[in-house]
């Protein structure tokens, strides 16, 4: 049995990551500190006995090194996330996501156990190559505006976790996840889909920040959990970089009317500049953003599977039993 140790496994990803390995024969730990992560996430793991979780910031090198030293590979997936969290909280954003980076490769090396890291589509910055490829150059915004900050800094652990690899030959395996959604995503720190369909399932106006002309990719996250998966029993993937996410396009104006449909709602649709909506003056955004997946494509033969329109239909089910339970 191999034991699993996520980071943020109380998450969103990070649960969803911790249900596929169970199903899958694995021992699973999880760490969450709980800041973006909830308990509920996880509280249908609690009775199995190949599950166990810590409530603990993974900076604590203490609990990080016994956790490594009983596990067989870490999936890395803490961090500070959301654009509105990025924004209100910029400090919090660069110490997390290198901080904790930094304890995680220190503490695999001790034990050279295998880890896989988390990154982000963000780190493409303001990339004017269709579709991003992993070897693409990046256009990041000025250091002006904190906006950036989530992009530098995972962009930082991607240059550490490969200087590792280099180093010391650690066994490190890269992920740029684009847009991932579906079930249990909150919309509080900023989540475009889980906002939409809270506001649609309660005919409230749906706020679509800029001109919604915005082109985006929304990975289903049972998709997504499958590829991380995947990648972790691919000795070939080790010191290696994947996009992970959907390739079907969609404006943001377009997903705002996608959900309102598929919600059978009432709600109006309004586009809020986006100095009004962050309260911070020359916002950037990017304008489009979608993945090459050649590469995990021949690396593992992944490939997404679910449309939109399905993964829709999964959010709003979730979000009508949270809303209007039975």
């Amino acid at each position: 049995m191999i034991r699993a140790l996520i980071t943020g496994g109380a998450g969103f990803i990070g649960s969803h990551l911790s249900e596929q390995l169970l199903k899958n024969g694995y021992h699973v730990t999880a760490i969450d500190n709980l800041s973006t992560g909830r308990l509920q996430n996880i509280e249908g793991l609690a009775n199995d006995p190949n599950f166990r979780y810590a409530i603990e910031d993974i900076r604590n090198i203490h609990v990080i090194d016994r956790l490594v030293s009983e596990c067989d590979i870490i999936f890395h997936l803490a961090a500070a996330v959301g654009v509105r969290n990025i924004i209100d909280r910029p400090i919090n954003t660069i110490e997390v996501n290198i901080g904790g980076t930094e304890t995680i490769l220190k503490t695999a090396s001790r034990y050279r156990r295998r880890v896989l890291i988390a990154s982000t589509s963000e780190v493409y910055g303001k990339g004017v190559s269709f579709p991003f490829r992993e070897d693409d150059d990046t256009l990041s915004g000025p250091t002006l505006r904190s906006r950036w900050s989530y992009a530098a800094s995972k962009a930082i652990d991607e240059f550490l976790a490969f200087a590792y690899h280099a180093e010391i030959d650690l066994p490190v395996t890269l992920f740029r996840l684009f847009n991932t959604v579906g079930p249990r995503q909150v919309g509080q720190y900023g989540m475009v889909v889980p906002r939409f369909v809270r506001w649609a399932l309660a005919n409230e106006p749906i706020q679509v920040y800029g001109d919604g002309q915005q082109q985006r990719c929304f990975g289903n996250v049972y998709d997504v959990v499958g590829a991380i998966q995947g990648l972790a029993e691919s000795d070939c993937a080790i010191g290696e970089l994947y996009n992970i996410g959907s390739n079907e396009e969609v404006s943001i104006l377009e997903l705002a009317q996608r959900i309102r449909d598929r919600a059978d709602s009432a709600s109006t649709i309004e586009l809020v500049p986006y100095e009004q909506a962050y309260q911070q003056p020359g916002f950037e955004d990017f304008r489009r953003r979608v993945p090459s997946i050649e590469k995990i494509r021949a690396a593992i033969g992944w490939q997404p599977t679910t449309p939109l329109d399905d993964t829709i239909d999964q959010i709003v089910a979730y979000y009508q039993n949270e809303m209007y339970p039975a």
